[in-house]
């Protein structure tokens, strides 16, 4: 089977936040994945892959990629707003001040995710991410200063799980204190966040991704 198709489905009305009809029933050429909930398709086509500088979208993102450990990420996209209400938008100085009962808070929110280790996890990473700040830093620079070389994949058998640079981000994360951010979910948001860029070569989305990429001004990195 082609790791790509095309968009032949009835229009049908897109999910909330969509203001369109359905992407599937373009004609456009999408990785395969996308094709099979509208929910995935819009995020194919709007945000997986395009490159992104801004602190608090990367951080939600690193969040998000370690409450999916173990489930569907459609889990996690149909319960994104659930998150951004529970975690104050993912703004890293409101969830570093939360508490035990914040914690407890989320554990019966049947918005989100209640796993308890996840949430702690979250709640550490903003507190990394603060301190980060307060010597200079920015989560931008270090997840940036991680990118491979750009490469089109042909098909999915060329896409791996995790590469030396996911690795070596997982370690400098850690080192920073964030938690759930092993090197197989730091190459999925390096994914998600267009460090690299696995939208297959034919994807109608992957060209976009690479201009974006050229047009993106970058933190300084920071010292490893």
């Amino acid at each position: 089977m082609s790791d790509l198709t095309l968009g032949l489905t009835e229009a049908k009305p897109g999910p909330a936040g969509f203001s369109g009809s359905d992407p599937l029933a373009d004609g456009n050429a999408r990785c395969r994945w996308a094709a099979s909930t509208l929910d995935y398709a819009v995020y194919h086509d709007s945000e997986w892959g395009r490159p992104t500088g801004d602190d608090r979208t990367l951080l939600e993102r690193l969040c998000l990629e370690g409450f999916q450990s173990g489930l569907s990420w459609l889990t996690i996209l149909r319960k994104r707003e659930g998150f951004r209400a529970a975690f104050a938008g993912f703004e890293a100085a409101e969830i570093a001040r939360f508490g035990p009962d914040d914690v407890a808070r989320l554990l019966a929110d049947p918005g989100i995710v209640r796993h308890r280790g996840k949430i702690e996890a979250a709640v550490a990473n903003a507190r990394a991410l603060v301190e980060m700040w307060e010597r200079g830093e920015s989560l931008a620079g270090l997840v940036w200063a991680h990118e491979p070389a750009r490469r089109a994949a042909l098909s999915y058998a060329d896409v791996p799980a995790q590469t030396p640079a996911s690795v070596a981000l997982s370690k400098a994360l850690k080192r920073r204190g964030f938690r759930f951010i092993g090197p197989t979910t730091a190459y999925a948001a390096m994914q998600a966040m267009g460090v690299v860029n696995d939208h297959l070569a034919g994807c109608w989305v992957r060209d976009a991704c690479e201009e974006e990429r050229r047009r993106l001004a970058l933190p300084a990195v920071p010292a490893s």
